[in-house]
């Protein structure tokens, strides 16, 4: 199956309709998609990925081939609960924790928040784009995600590192996002991401040109009543080549009240935070029970069920 690619050059002229049409069926089928001529600077992507490539040569690469996981690995000797990934987090919006992290050079830093100013714009055109598709006011997702102060916006930075007995190990678990809207910026050469539809996997392939690639997460499910779904996917390991995903969660504030748009009638609210202290312990579980649970939440916020 071919991934749906949104070209945005295409909303402006008299493929408008046809183009917004591909996204709500993207939405509303699949989950994901890719977007095209999205307007952030592509030399910029690529400096992006340089960077955070040559970070994790000097600084990643020989500590994760010395781990437990590794060497569980080569021992043939892993657990079912391992993935094999080495990653960060930079926290971008409301606060940066950015200039925290002391082991960035300083190329990396302003590169990259660069990146997000720009990446964050395109994350609330398609914002818009989704509420004009779902009949919503255009700001209905970004003012639902605001909380008492904005969205919260964070980008987990991932290499796959050659593996070298992939059959025994995912680089990343199936499971579906928590959050809102994410915009991955991918490896333009080793594969490795496959998303579930209508009982298949399906393989998606490398991006070239800088193309982003869009999932839509549990919160966007709820707000849309169902209507857009969050899709189950994973990683898996590569024998021959280290995959690179940055990807950026556009997701609701902590404090965010989460409820179904009224015109799209979903039964209930609940706080993002509540529903991310469950999904920490369930994220690799299905995420029909996390919606029940919150569903059983009275004033959207109670302790949790052990």
């Amino acid at each position: 199956m071919e991934v749906p690619v949104i070209d945005f050059d295409k909303l402006d002229g008299e493929k408008r309709g046809e183009t917004m049409a591909l996204l709500h069926q993207a939405c509303e089928k699949g989950g994901f998609f890719q977007i095209e001529n999205h307007g952030i600077d592509r030399e910029l992507m690529d400096k992006v990925k340089y960077l955070v490539n040559r970070h994790y040569e000097e600084n990643m690469k020989k500590s994760f081939y010395e781990s437990d996981i590794a060497k569980g690995l080569e021992e043939k000797r892993i657990t079912s609960d391992t993935d094999w990934e080495s990653t960060f987090f930079i926290w971008h919006r409301p606060n940066s924790n950015i200039n925290e992290l002391t082991n960035l050079s300083d190329d990396l830093r302003m590169t990259m928040d660069a990146y997000i100013n720009q990446l964050i714009k395109l994350a609330e055109k398609l914002s818009e784009l989704m509420c004009e598709n779902l009949g919503l006011e255009k700001d209905y997702i970004k003012e639902a995600f605001s909380g008492s102060k904005s969205p919260s916006v964070g980008t987990k930075v991932a290499k796959y590192p050659q593996c070298p007995h992939p059959e025994l190990v995912r680089g990343l678990r199936e499971h579906t996002d928590a959050g809102g809207i994410i915009l991955l910026l991918q490896d333009d050469e080793v594969p490795g991401l496959q998303f579930h539809k209508d009982g298949k996997w399906v393989e998606i392939p490398p991006s070239k040109n800088n193309s982003i690639f869009i999932n839509t997460g549990d919160q966007v499910e709820v707000v849309t009543n169902g209507r857009y779904k969050s899709t189950l996917h994973r990683v898996i390991a590569d024998k021959n080549g280290s995959r690179i995903s940055i990807a950026t969660f556009y997701n609701p504030a902590g404090d965010a009240v989460i409820s179904p748009a009224p015109k799209l009638l979903y039964p209930n609210h609940f706080r993002f935070q509540d529903y991310l202290n469950l999904y920490g312990s369930t994220k690799f579980e299905d995420k029909g029970p996390r919606f029940e649970s919150m569903k059983k939440m009275p004033n959207g916020h109670q302790s949790l069920p052990v």
